[in-house]
């Protein structure tokens, strides 16, 4: 399979374990959330929206105009730090997540 097909894949598989437990948002935050000059705009967004209203629509956005895709790219180590080992659906988010950074490690569009 072509690499922005799986890329859509994954990020379709993260959506759907976000909204399996709850954590997909029906209503974006604020405008100035995203002003954040913090990385994953920590400071403003929790971990969940910042996937849902930053990094899912802005990988769409590369794969539908086919734009190139980072070619170097983690974000599971960020979230098994900024997620508590209590938080809903914490294990299948970062196991979707780690599957997406395996699609990034060390690759060329």
């Amino acid at each position: 399979m072509e690499r922005h097909a799986l890329v859509r894949q994954h990020l379709q598989a993260i959506e759907q374990v976000l909204r399996d437990h709850q954590l997909w948002q029906s209503i974006a935050p604020q405008p100035a959330a995203f002003e954040s000059t913090q990385p994953f705009c920590m400071d403003t967004l929790e971990p969940h929206e910042w996937l849902q209203w930053v990094l899912i629509p802005r990988m769409h956005a590369l794969i539908d105009s086919k734009q190139p895709l980072p070619s170097s790219f983690a974000i599971a180590p960020y979230y098994e730090m900024a997620l508590d080992a209590a938080h809903i659906g914490r294990e299948p988010l970062l196991a979707a997540l780690q599957e997406l950074d395996v699609l990034f490690a060390g690759a060329a569009d």
